[in-house]
């Protein structure tokens, strides 16, 4: 995307590029390089006047500093995506945001209604939108945590599932 955006002069797919290969490197292990290049494919793809997609977007930097542990500030990403979402009415996203919601307060040792909460509001906006796969992905991880909770487990580790 980055080499064929750079040929053609597409400023916007190539900072959308950037960003997915930050979120790459991130998932690969290399959350300190990642983590740049989402920014700053984020200001580049913001630098065009798009703001399309943002919430989608923000939940990508969200895993990615989730993974480098910095947690509390995946959370600060995860309110910004929900406010770009109810700002533009862009809510194609906002299951996952609350899925994820649910793992970072779960990984912080947040209140149990809390996660709960967050986990329930993904599944049911999924069910609500017909997204039987964000329904899917929900439900797993909801239950992931009941299963680690039941076991005794005051650290939850869960495998975001990445696409």
């Amino acid at each position: 995307m980055i080499e064929l955006a750079a040929r053609q002069g597409f400023a916007q797919w190539f900072a959308v590029g950037t960003l997915f290969r930050g979120w790459a490197r991130s998932a690969s292990g290399d959350t300190a390089e990642g983590i740049c290049l989402i920014e700053e494919g984020l200001k580049n793809t913001w630098a065009t006047g798009t703001m399309l997609n943002t919430p989608f977007l923000l939940a990508l930097k969200a895993e990615a500093l989730h993974l480098a542990d910095h947690t509390t500030e995946a959370l600060k990403a995860i309110r910004e995506a929900e406010t770009s979402a109810e700002k533009r009415q862009e809510r194609w996203w906002c299951a996952e945001l609350h899925r994820l919601r649910g793992v970072f307060l779960a990984a912080i040792g947040a209140n149990e209604i809390q996660i709960e909460a967050s986990f329930s509001e993904a599944i049911r906006i999924a069910r609500e939108q017909n997204s039987v796969s964000l329904e899917e992905r929900a439900e797993a991880t909801h239950e992931e945590y009941r299963r680690q909770k039941a076991s005794g487990s005051t650290r939850y580790g869960f495998q975001i599932p990445l696409w």
